[in-house]
């Protein structure tokens, strides 16, 4: 849809943005050489020398203005569409029947007795962006490769389902089964896409709004990064988001446009389903979301597809000489176009067009009903399959398209733009008959008065059915569909994690360190050692990581173009375009998105990646919990690392960096396999165990887990690992690190991560001045432990004819003479998860409360989790046993100074912060 040459100027940034054109032939030259440009040379030469003219215009102080915004029209001159492949009349019955089943489905879900609720309004109006996508463009996966991805709107999926039932994917009883995953287990649907509910079919969770967007983006990166080294061939694959017009509120929907600019990601399009319409009300009722989000896109760097009107309203603007129409469409607010979705077609003649004779002149021979059915954009799929085409033909630029439609379209007058169509879930009789006939769905009164409404199947013969199986044999395989053909890799043997093993000697190293130590080894594997994908959020060098830059380097697809200013050091800065690191900058949210990319690498395209995620451990599951319940739902695998863990080993950088509640947090997800290592030897064992869990079994093998290892960055001496290690007890959750050796009266303390060597300080405290022989035990996860024991108690609880089964922690303490006191740097929350499994009387110590800045050994008196406070709360309950005077408590209280943080002295210090 072409906008005029003689229109009215549309005045941006001050300066019109059409002025009159004095000399046609010269201006048809320089057209004439711009298509010559890009006709020889291509278009990114075309686009290079646009730049240079507007760089040279600048310099010549002529005034150009920001093209921000253009009209309220379709960016798609209708002389430039391209020819519509497909057979309408054959997809419209297609879309009828689709559209049918997918609402007659949520209506049978919310029948007496189940009430389990979905949603039909989205799917009304994103229906043709959809039926367009699956005809001609979405790419399947029968060619062994990862095809298209396509991150469907959530809310869109009884659609999805619909289709599916057309197509034999799905049965009438699945359907049915719609919301009921447990009581209609072997046939249900998940509400919305969720791979791990259906992960034969589902390959993305969209609909915790604006995680979708920001997957998308880092998903179409993740495809160059494989590409770029040499992983898998990924040139075929696009990218495609369907999202809302309210969902790009949501700050992570528009918050890293820029890097999918920036690297050219040109195998993404986002497909943003403006019905102007949020949950409840309008999306700008006052303004334009077209044109706002037309603003944003532009300035972030993308390409910018607007898809307003049908092609009912070519006519109307083909004879637009003035540019009053096109004025009139820019002026009236979203909130005017919602009402004119429900009014009639006098009351749109009246309103819109009415108020100048010129516009009321345009319409003067159009019956009310045409002026009704003047329609938008994304239900036109000639405008669609035009749209969709430019987009996929766009070089070195993502692209958007905005699609303007009606929420609840062709769902009748109670449903279309109304502001509570979006919790409407339930057709009447009425309601069903009215959309029955506005589709031709040969259904008769009866069984629309009668019980549930029936869903329609033209026929697996019929031509429409033989039509979707054609389009999608074409285009390589049904979509949705998840596939996972990766083969188990083979894993290292016991000679990669053979310096962890030794312990680092006289030399005193956090667990961070201890931790890349390790990883650097296995990346010199020449099976696994390209796998590895690093990502960190601009703190490298925080953990120890800058050692990788000279060999691994740092992801950029234009490597780099300047000389590093420490180029001369050994451990210089150095991108590449093939390099392994991935360096998302200040932003967990991004890192976080290609962990999720990475991690599920091997369904999409089949091939294993092993990302390792290192971040400031409170930046973690804090602030992008949301997305790892989203990695959990994607089934992805990897490491995550949260370093500078602890809430008192980073004190100088105070309380928004003092992380005591991550453990806790990473608890909650059930796909977390959580650990808090005190040693080198315990994290090489619980990698090791993480690769074969993830990566070294076949498809039906593999766990669709993910590992969370808690590491600090306070300096320590590792032991070597012990002849008799319990391995076992590492994984498990719990092992005996040290026995005491002198005393008398036994206790039992359990410490986890930086806090053993506390335990092993306050275990020589008591047995050389209160007679006490305390166990020291590394607690390596009280999570594992608790989620063990959790098992136990419901086989118990189900099987009670069985003999009953002893949880782990119980089975591992038991036999352990004397109380038991837990402590660690997280608060209390976390070892208090197994307090009710531990054989004997039992107190936890933690940091509790917010941290702050200070010295070490300040912070842990604060907190009295030190050794001296350890000691205390051993004696406490030993004197609740009888075993120790009373007295003795007052006395260790005064002795150590427990009360004066000052007396606790500044503590270890160093490490990197």
């Amino acid at each position: 849809m072409a906008s005029g040459s003689d229109r009215n100027p549309i005045i941006i940034g001050g300066l019109p943005s059409q002025v009159p054109d004095f000399d046609p032939e010269e201006t048809q030259e320089w057209l004439d050489s711009l298509d010559a440009a890009v006709d020889e040379r291509g278009r990114e030469r075309a686009r290079y020398l646009m730049l240079r003219l507007i760089e040279r215009a600048r310099e010549k102080r002529v005034a150009v203005p920001e093209m921000r915004s253009t009209d309220y029209v379709n960016t798609i001159a209708t002389k430039d569409e391209p020819f519509f492949p497909g057979d309408e009349e054959i997809e419209r019955k297609v879309l009828n029947a689709t559209r049918w089943n997918a609402a007659v489905m949520v209506s049978r879900a919310q029948r007496p007795g189940i009430g389990v609720g979905g949603h039909i309004a989205t799917f009304a109006s994103s229906a043709s962006l959809y039926d367009v996508g699956f005809n001609h463009f979405f790419r399947g996966k029968d060619d062994g490769r990862g095809g298209d991805q396509i991150f469907f709107q959530g809310h869109a999926s009884p659609g999805i389902y619909a289709r599916a039932f057309l197509l034999d994917r799905l049965s009438e009883a699945q359907l049915d089964g719609f919301r009921q995953e447990q009581s209609k287990a072997g046939h249900a649907l998940s509400s919305y896409p969720h791979p791990r509910s259906m992960p034969d079919f589902w390959e993305f969770p969209t609909v915790s709004m604006g995680l979708g967007p920001l997957g998308a983006i880092y998903q179409a990166r993740m495809n160059r990064y494989m590409e770029a080294r040499g992983i898998a061939d990924t040139s075929d694959s696009h990218v495609w988001a369907y999202l809302g017009d309210g969902e790009m509120d949501e700050p992570e929907s528009l918050g890293q446009l820029s890097i999918a600019a920036r690297e050219g990601l040109d195998n993404l399009t986002f497909v943003v389903n403006c019905n102007l319409q949020r949950l409840d009300g309008p999306v700008r009722g006052n303004g334009k979301i077209i044109q706002e989000l037309e603003s944003q896109f532009r300035g972030a760097g993308w390409n910018v597809i607007k898809l307003v009107w049908d092609r009912s309203w070519d006519p109307l603007l083909a004879q637009d000489r003035t540019g009053i129409l096109v004025n009139k469409l820019n002026t009236t607010p979203d909130g005017q176009f919602q009402t004119y979705a429900t009014e009639t077609g006098a009351y749109i003649r009246d309103h819109f067009f009415g108020d100048d004779p010129r516009l009321r002149d345009m319409v003067k021979d159009m019956s009310d009903h045409q002026i009704l059915h003047l329609g938008r954009g994304g239900h036109d799929h000639r405008k669609v399959y035009a749209a969709y085409a430019a987009a996929k033909a766009h070089k070195g630029q993502p692209t958007v398209i905005l699609a303007q439609t009606v929420k609840g379209w062709t769902l009748g007058p109670n449903f279309e733009g109304r502001n509570a169509t979006h919790q409407m879930k339930k057709l009447t009789a009425d309601d069903l008959k009215r959309f029955r006939d506005r589709l031709h769905i040969p259904i008769a009164d009866k069984q629309l008065e009668d019980g549930n409404p029936p869903y329609y199947h033209p026929g697996r013969d019929s031509e429409e059915i033989q039509y979707m199986h054609d389009r999608r044999k074409g285009l390589g395989g049904y979509v949705p569909t998840r596939v996972v053909r990766a083969e188990p890799l083979p894993l290292p043997d016991d000679k990669a994690y053979a310096t962890a093993k030794k312990g680092s000697g006289q030399q005193s190293i956090a667990t961070t360190m201890a931790f890349v130590r390790i990883l650097k080894d296995l990346m010199r594997d020449k099976e696994i050692g390209k796998r590895f994908v690093l990502i960190a959020p601009d703190e490298y060098r925080t953990f120890g990581m800058d050692a990788f830059f000279p060999s691994a380097k740092i992801y950029n697809p234009l490597g780099q173009q300047y000389e590093s200013v420490d180029r001369e050091l050994l451990l210089a800065y150095k991108e590449s375009p093939t390099g392994q690191m991935l360096h998302d900058g200040i932003s967990e949210a991004g890192c976080t998105a290609s962990l999720i990319a990475a991690g599920s690498a091997y369904a999409t395209h089949g091939e294993p990646l092993i990302p390792v995620y290192v971040f400031y451990s409170m930046f973690g599951f804090q602030r992008t919990g949301d997305q790892f319940w989203q990695m959990a739902d994607q089934l992805a695998r990897g490491f995550v690392l949260g370093a500078t863990a602890g809430r008192t080993t980073l004190t100088g950088e105070g309380l928004q960096h003092a992380d005591g509640h991550s453990q806790l947090l990473a608890s909650t997800n059930p796909a977390c396999v959580s650990y808090d290592p005190a040693f080198g030897y315990e994290i090489a064992h619980i990698v090791k165990d993480g690769l074969r869990r993830m990566y070294g079994g076949g498809p039906e093998e593999n766990e669709d887990v993910f590992y969370y290892l808690t590491v600090y960055n306070e300096p320590i001496q590792h032991p070597a690992e012990p002849a008799d290690v319990d391995v076992e007890g590492i994984l498990a959750g719990v092992h005996r690190y040290r026995a005491g050796e002198a005393g008398r009266i036994p206790a039992q303390i359990l410490a986890s991560g930086v806090a053993v060597p506390w335990a092993v300080e306050a275990q020589r405290i008591l047995a050389e001045e209160w007679d006490v022989k305390a166990d020291v035990w590394s607690a390596t996860s009280w999570n594992e432990l608790r989620r063990e024991a959790v098992e136990v108690e419901r086989h118990n609880l189900l099987h009670p004819e069985e003999e009953q089964r002893v949880p782990y922690v119980t089975r591992k303490l038991s036999g352990s003479e004397g109380p038991f006191v837990a402590v660690s740097d997280w608060m209390r929350s976390v070892p208090d998860q197994i307090a009710r499994w531990v054989p004997g009387a039992y107190q936890s110590l933690g940091a509790d409360g917010f941290g702050f800045a200070d010295t070490r050994g300040a912070a842990r008196r604060y907190f009295h989790i030190d050794a001296q406070s350890i000691v205390l709360a051993v004696l406490t309950e030993l004197a609740k046993e009888g075993k120790v005077d009373r007295s003795a408590l007052k006395t260790a209280l005064d002795r150590y100074e427990l009360l004066d943080v000052a007396a606790a002295g500044p503590g270890p210090a160093g490490g990197d912060a």
